[in-house]
């Protein structure tokens, strides 16, 4: 019985470090994902109209090359200037609500986030979360068990649910960048 036990036991070990991590990477995921997406704004069908008006003037002047239609290729290159404080004027007035919404989105995701690590770190506070041969974390053993409630146990280290938050989140801050997402 004791066996079963012990064996249940490091499978949910080595269940939970992959299952942790995953959902590190799914929150850094989704929020560069909405970061990107607040910067960028979305295009709507107004603005690719004027962004498609303001190149066709603009080519259509840069066509009138002659002295005799440089008056109307100035008269165009005016319009174009007016389309371009148009779109500007069209921009600021509805990327303030867009990125208001985009912030929303942000708050959301932070304290969802912060929650879940909050259920993780008391799921697992005493309870090891991965177990990893010594002499892969040589010099760091002490540290990354911290919180585990073991240290060394038959020549692996066991990984704390902190140490394994920090770690997850600097690799997968790595692996975003690394996809450049």
């Amino acid at each position: 019985m004791g066996e079963v036990a012990e064996t249940l036991s490091e499978h949910r070990i080595s269940a939970a470090a992959p299952v942790i991590f995953l959902i590190v990477v799914a929150f850094q995921f989704v929020s560069r994902w909405l970061e990107q997406l607040k910067q960028r704004g979305p295009k709507t069908a107004e603005e690719t109209r004027l962004r498609r008006e303001i190149k066709e003037l603009l080519k259509e002047a840069s066509s009138l090359s002659q002295p005799s239609t440089f008056a109307q290729a100035a008269k165009l290159r005016r319009m174009a200037t007016a389309k371009e404080k148009e779109l500007a004027n069209y921009q600021e007035l509805h990327g303030k609500e867009i990125k208001g919404s985009y912030d929303l989105y942000l708050k959301v995701l932070f304290i969802s986030k912060v929650l879940t690590y909050l259920v993780l770190v008391c799921w697992f506070w005493r309870v090891p979360v991965a177990s990893i041969s010594q002499q892969l974390l040589q010099p760091f053993g002490k540290v990354i068990s911290w919180r585990a409630g073991g240290g060394v146990l038959n020549g692996n280290v066991m990984v704390g649910i902190v140490p394994w938050l920090i770690l997850s989140t600097r690799v997968s801050k790595f692996v975003c960048r690394l996809f450049k997402f």
